[in-house]
Parts: structure tokens; C-alpha cells; sequence
């Protein structure tokens, strides 16, 4: 199968998003395009947690109602949730409604808050995993590499769950660590351009 397709409006696209008319502007607009602010990449990391098991039009569907449950993912607030918190979003219900999944977000939003504590933002800490170019396999033809793997053991030195090496690939592809957009996808050379634009935050001195 190709990996494109072309779209109503002539343009050619990552063959997934053609899968629901949701996806376009997911896939136009975010996926693939770099970020450096906490919350959406903290939000990234407990959706795609959330998505195991699940299909990411779920997720993605449900997104608004976890961002009002989960306070924009304000990681300061989010760490301060105690046990009463957990059972009131077991049931919201325009979220997924996992206790372990949900136990995992106020336990990674503490584990954050020392990432920003040791490093000065947690985008400084995730952007030091983002791969040389000359290592990345050709787009979208596997689900987990080096990066993601050295990610995610070191995430669980640290005490976070929910976070295994497929699942931080996704999350570096949706983030803009990598360019995953398919050869021939009108938005490869978007998010190239915003990648080549776009400074590393860095960790404190």
C-alpha cells in the first residue's frame, strides 16, 4: 500500500490520516511539528499512556474532556491531586476511565516536577533524547528506536509508568522530535521547515 494518499483538496498526506476526517487537521497542523511547552508535551505523554490499548481517534476525540478533568495538564496542579481526585475522574465520563492509567498521570506530574526541578523545563530533558537524522529509519516503518528505548528505560529509573519505548516513539513523532510524515506527504516539508527553525530548549546551567 502507498503511503500517501491524496486528499479532497488535491494535497497528498500520511495514508493514516485518511482513516477519519478528524485526523486531517491533527496531521496538518500538530503531528510531526516541534514543541517545546511543558503542558502539551506533558498532556502528550499521559494521552498516548491513555491510548495504550486503545486506537489514538479515541484519544483524540476525548482530548477536551481530558484537558477540563486534567486542568489544561498543569503539571504543578496535577501533582497536587490526592486519592478523592482520582475517584472524581473515575467518573468523568468523557475521559478514559482506568485507574492505573489515571494513577499514572499524578504520578508522572510529581516525577515532572523533578525533571523541572534538575533540568529546568521537562522540554529541556526530552529534547536531549531527539535522534541524529542519520539513525532514523525510513518514515513510518517502525514503532519503536533507539531513542524511544534510551527514553523510556530512563523515565522508569525515575519512577514514571505508562511510558514504554512504543509509546514514547509515538509521543516523539506527534512532538516534532523526528519527522515521520511519509516521502511524498505535502506536510513533510512543513514540519521540516519548522524543525529547521525551531532551538532545542536546553537544560539549566
Amino acid at each position: 500500500m502507498h503511503p500517501t494518499f491524496t486528499g479532497p483538496d488535491g494535497r497528498s498526506r500520511c495514508r493514516w490520516c485518511a482513516a477519519a476526517p478528524e485526523f486531517t487537521a491533527y496531521h496538518d497542523r500538530e503531528w510531526g511539528f516541534p514543541v517545546a511547552d511543558d503542558r502539551r508535551l506533558f498532556e502528550k505523554l499521559c494521552l498516548e499512556g491513555f491510548q495504550s490499548g486503545l486506537s489514538w481517534r479515541t484519544i483524540l476525540a476525548k482530548r477536551d474532556a481530558f484537558r477540563t478533568a486534567f486542568h489544561d495538564f498543569d503539571i504543578d496542579r496535577i501533582a497536587a491531586f490526592n486519592q478523592a481526585d482520582v475517584e472524581r475522574l473515575l467518573g468523568e465520563p468523557g475521559i478514559v476511565r482506568h485507574r492505573g492509567k489515571i494513577q499514572a498521570v499524578l504520578n508522572n506530574a510529581r516525577r515532572a516536577q523533578d525533571l523541572v526541578r534538575e533540568y529546568g523545563s521537562l522540554a529541556a530533558y526530552v529534547w536531549q533524547f531527539e535522534p541524529f537524522a542519520d539513525v532514523l529509519a525510513a518514515p513510518q516503518t517502525t514503532s519503536v528506536s533507539a531513542a524511544s528505548i534510551a527514553m523510556s528505560k530512563d523515565l522508569k529509573k525515575r519512577g514514571w509508568a505508562f511510558i514504554g519505548p512504543t509509546t514514547i516513539y509515538a509521543f516523539m513523532q506527534a512532538m516534532g522530535l523526528i519527522n515521520d510524515h511519509a516521502e511524498g506527504c505535502a506536510i513533510r516539508a512543513e514540519a521540516a521547515e519548522a524543525r529547521r527553525a525551531f532551538r532545542p530548549p536546553v537544560r539549566d546551567a
